[in-house]
This record gives C-alpha cells, sequence and structure tokens, in this order.
C-alpha cells in the first residue's frame, strides 16, 4: 500500500491519503463517524476530487471508488455513509445508463442522499436527476468548499438546485401564463375573460354573475369584442373567436 502525505492549508494537519488497487480513502487523525462516499470510473478524477475534498471538511471520511460493488467489497473498512457523490461529469442524466444508476442508488440507499455532480446546469438535466431520486444536483462551476456545504445541507434533509434552475422555472411559468393568454395583445384583460366566457357559450347574465359585473357593462364588453373581430351578432363572434385562437396557438406551436 501506498502513502502520501497532503496538508491541510487551514489546520496545517497531515491527511494520510492511502491508495490501494486505484481505490482512495481519505482520513483524518480524528476517525469521522461517517463517510461520503465518491463515485467516478475515472481513476485521477475521482482520486483529486477527494484529496480537495478532504482539506476542506472534517465531518466526513472521502471515500472515492469507481463504482457501488467495488466500495461494498471494502465497506467495512469505512465509517457508515452520510452521503453519496455520483460524478458524471460531461455525460448527460438522462443518458440511459447514467439514468439507471442514479435510480438504482437512490432506491438501495433510499435513507442516504444521493447528490449529482455535473458540468452541465441545463434545466431539463436537473429536473431530470430530481426525479430520478437524486436529493441534489451541484454543477462543476460551484469550489469545492460550497461543493461540501451542499452534500452538508443534503445530508440535513435538503435538496438543492443551482440557481440557473430557478432562472430557468421562471422563465417557463412566464411563457406558460402568456400562452394561456394569447390574445392578450388584442383584448384588454377583462374583455379577454368575457372571451373565454363566450366561447363557453355562456349567457350575458351568466357572465356578469361570474365576473361580478353588472349586466350592461358585459353587453358593453361584447360589442367592443364584436368590433375589435369585425363581427355582426353573437354567433359570429364566436365563431371567429374560436378561428382566432386557433390561429394563435398554431403559430405559438410553430415558434
Amino acid at each position: 500500500m501506498n502513502s502520501i502525505n497532503i496538508n491541510h492549508r487551514q489546520e496545517n494537519t497531515s491527511i494520510p491519503l492511502e491508495i490501494e488497487n486505484g481505490l482512495a480513502a481519505l482520513t483524518r487523525p480524528s476517525t469521522p463517524k461517517h463517510s461520503l462516499l465518491i463515485l467516478d470510473k475515472r481513476e485521477l478524477d475521482r482520486h483529486c476530487l477527494a484529496q480537495c475534498m478532504a482539506g476542506h471538511t472534517d465531518e466526513f471520511a472521502i471515500v472515492a471508488f469507481g463504482s457501488i460493488e467495488e466500495w461494498k467489497q471494502k465497506r467495512e473498512e469505512y465509517p457508515p455513509l452520510s452521503a453519496i457523490l455520483l460524478n458524471v461529469g460531461g455525460k448527460m442524466v438522462d443518458d440511459p445508463a447514467v439514468s439507471e444508476q442514479i435510480k438504482s442508488l437512490s432506491s438501495e440507499f433510499a435513507s442516504t442522499p444521493v447528490v449529482i455532480l455535473a458540468d452541465s446546469d441545463d434545466f431539463g438535466q436537473i429536473v431530470k436527476a430530481i426525479d430520478y431520486g437524486a436529493k441534489g444536483y451541484i454543477p462543476a462551476t460551484v469550489s469545492i468548499k460550497v461543493c461540501v456545504e451542499l452534500i452538508v445541507l443534503s445530508v440535513a434533509g435538503g435538496l438543492f438546485v443551482p440557481a440557473s434552475a430557478l432562472f430557468a422555472m421562471r422563465h417557463l411559468l412566464q411563457s406558460s401564463s402568456s400562452t394561456a393568454h394569447p390574445l392578450a395583445g388584442i383584448f384588454t384583460d377583462r374583455q379577454a375573460e368575457v372571451v373565454a366566457a363566450l366561447r363557453r357559450g355562456k349567457a350575458n347574465k351568466i357572465i356578469a354573475y361570474e365576473l361580478n359585473l353588472r349586466e350592461s357593462t358585459v353587453k358593453v364588453h361584447v360589442r367592443n369584442i364584436m368590433k375589435k373581430v369585425k363581427a355582426t351578432n353573437r354567433t359570429e363572434v364566436v365563431f371567429k373567436l374560436n378561428d382566432l385562437f386557433s390561429d394563435s396557438l398554431a403559430g405559438s406551436g410553430a415558434n
């Protein structure tokens, strides 16, 4: 067994890095009660990541393996698992091999958070990772210190996703809102409500009751709507409105 000593910058203590058969375990002199398992098939990548993370936490024993099967063969040598960090690198989460690995780990280690470390911060990939059972998604753009803190958060029961995912979600919500009212540029908000009621075949009295308006006010809205779509009667206005909605939705789907 080869042994390499690395210095921890903050505490100026020596952390033994033990390497055996391509596997690495980093521990501190005061043996932690739990371990963080790093899974990465790329040997150099997992060793470098383990070494860096060991220099930023004394909460876990950092254990790095190429697969969960390799870890199981040595599991008795390390403290109980507190979290699993699966480093997928540049692979996509929805790659069949990756998605199955996430599902398998999340199912087998139900009480242990599985956190994904990936090069991509694509919103779709993040959503899929969480859907597959991951308890967090960390983009490779964060620092080692932040990465460790986010894993601690997942151990405490939290769920982390990048800020970019929240911005993407807001954009989707805004897009959804705009597609829900495709004729917002033609009608006022109140007219749009009347339009929706007209398309459902509701009488003015019912529309007035549901929108908390006077029936005379509804009639004014209907007349203004008729002018905008160039209709001469109520039947024609409904027919033209349906055509307008159909064309608008078709146009948004083509973009």
